[in-house]
């Protein structure tokens, strides 16, 4: 049992610091292009979420 709970903990901080790490990393050039990384999530989000909402209505639709 402490051998579980000790592997547990060593995984966890091994997850941690190497997430500290890469995220350090940061991309210069995503930095300098935010506003069309931002646009470009905005209308994939948008996208996603109005063929959602279609798919749900079709769904209650035929099958509820």
């Amino acid at each position: 049992m402490n051998f579980a709970i000790i592997s547990v903990i060593l995984i966890l901080l091994i997850s941690f610091i190497s997430t500290l790490v890469i995220a350090g990393k940061g991309d210069e050039a995503y930095r300098k292009e935010t506003k069309r990384n931002t646009t470009n999530l905005t209308v994939i989000y948008t996208v996603v979420i109005i063929l959602s909402i279609i798919a749900v209505g079709l769904y209650i639709q035929w099958f509820i």
